[in-house]
């Protein structure tokens, strides 16, 4: 009961200061969440599970209900997460995100919305800073290991990106792209089922 009242003092305490609400979500998520177990030996464990959303809660712009936050995950401080929607182990967050609901993101993922200004060659460019576009990630999406979503990319809804894939344009819904850079594979359904289903 004392980690229950102690989280509401926090909760409370922190309501006007973002800043220190996400500094206090990072490390619950650092120094506890991160060094829990996630799915290992086929077994999902309830309270690594809910340390990991309330370190969400915390440090998200938006964190959905029934989420599911993997191990060692390096976040931007400008995530948005929706309902039901998973981030895997070791994905590496830069930018703005925002995953809609029902995602899964499977392990190894990298989302960089952020770039480097190189327009000018009188500057070195690690001095020219840096710009920003956000990556959206609508509902119902499935992302594989490995894959690569670079600066200001749109994910359709119901979409699939195959394992390792690089994607560097916007994907249209229902759709299966794979490849570096990722090109689309299949259609996963026709026009007329799409239409049935609006």
């Amino acid at each position: 009961m004392r980690v229950r009242e102690l989280l509401i003092f926090w909760k409370e305490k922190c309501k006007n200061n973002m800043r220190i609400k996400k500094g206090i979500g990072y490390l619950l998520y650092v120094f506890v969440g991160s060094w829990l177990p996630h799915y290992q030996l086929g077994y999902s464990w309830p309270i690594s599970k809910r340390i990991k959303q309330i370190a969400g809660k915390l440090m998200f712009e938006k964190c959905g209900k029934n989420v599911d936050i993997g191990r060692h995950v390096s976040f931007s401080s400008k995530v948005s997460l929706g309902d039901n929607s998973s981030i895997g182990d070791n994905a590496y967050i830069n930018g703005t995100l925002t995953i809609g609901n029902n995602v899964m993101v499977a392990a190894n993922c990298a989302f960089i919305a952020t770039n480097h200004v190189i327009s000018r060659v009188d500057i070195p460019m690690n001095q020219q800073g840096e710009i920003e576009k956000p990556i959206i990630i609508d509902d119902d999406v499935w992302i594989g290991y490995g894959v690569t979503i670079l600066p200001g990319v749109h994910i359709g809804k119901g979409s699939i990106i195959a394992a390792g894939a690089v994607c560097s344009k916007d994907v249209p819904e229902y759709v299966i792209v794979g490849g570096v850079p990722a090109k689309m594979i299949k259609a996963r359904t026709t026009t007329l089922d799409i239409k049935r289903k609006l």
